[in-house]
């Protein structure tokens, strides 16, 4: 072996000793400091629930309705990440029969949450795919999913609906859900799991701005004011992207209220 065969081996063998003691110290670096290479979250939000959590298609110029799920992403900072697996038309029915539930529970990992939000179509009564008893099926429709994700080893969070804007001639807000959103804080309590009652915060929010004003939170849109809307639309279930956006802030401030763990997370 010559000379500088031996002095090349050498080297080589002490880059690799260099390079060896540089990972070893990026990696306790890593644990020691909490950080999370290549920008990895470190937090996962599931999101389930119906039309009005959903994210809509196209910008808001082409498209004014948004889910306030879609609007969530804002209030968090880049270490939480938000998979909104929420649909328009579902129950909590449907979510499971049409096999929606099973992939996100394929998705789930420890630590993770679920936000659980259904009730808007489990109402419709003359919809047998769709319908569910609140006091029965519903009630156990909740119970499975707050039980399966905490058997993947994450945090389910149930909230009721979001009100609808419906006043009657005297001016009167009134409900629309009957005893789901009931049933849900009920579920909630019996099962020790986090509640946001999106149908009280928001019923107060409308009443508080008032019969007008709260047409901008909700999809009232003049006729030729979109190309979707040719003719306008008055909707008073769905979301503008203003409504969206206060609903969403909405719940942020009810898990930092709640002084729940993902609270961290928040912007």
């Amino acid at each position: 072996m010559t000379t500088k065969t031996i002095i090349h081996n050498t080297t080589t063998q002490a880059n690799k000793m260099k390079l060896t003691l540089k990972l070893t110290t990026l990696f306790f670096f890593c644990i020691l400091t909490g950080f999370t290479p290549l920008n990895q979250p470190e937090i996962h939000i599931f999101l389930i629930g119906d039309s009005t959590m959903a994210d809509k298609p196209g910008t808001p110029e082409e498209n004014p309705e948004r889910g306030w799920g879609q609007l969530l992403h804002t209030f968090f900072n880049e270490n939480a990440a938000i998979h909104n697996h929420a649909v328009n038309g579902r129950s909590s029915k449907s979510f499971i029969s049409e096999g929606r539930w099973e992939k996100v529970l394929e998705e789930l990992s420890s630590g993770d949450y679920v936000f659980i939000q259904f009730g808007h179509n489990d109402q419709k009564d003359q919809d047998p795919t769709r319908y569910t008893n609140p006091w029965s099926s519903y009630r156990r429709n909740l119970e499975r999913f707050v039980k399966e994700t905490r058997a993947r080893g994450a945090y389910p969070v149930l909230l009721s609906s979001i009100v609808r804007r419906k006043f009657n001639d005297q001016g009167t807000l009134v409900d629309t859900h009957g005893p789901y959103p009931f049933v849900a804080q009920w579920v909630a309590y019996k099962m020790d799991v986090p509640f946001i009652d999106m149908q009280g915060m928001t019923e107060d929010y409308v009443n508080e701005i008032g019969i007008e004003k709260s047409k901008e939170i909700y999809l009232w849109v003049e006729p030729g004011e979109y190309e979707r809307f040719p003719d306008g639309r008055e909707d008073n279930t769905h979301l503008s992207l203003t409504g969206a956006t206060e609903y969403a802030r909405l719940v942020a401030e009810e898990i930092k209220r709640q002084e729940l763990a993902l609270g961290r997370f928040l912007e």
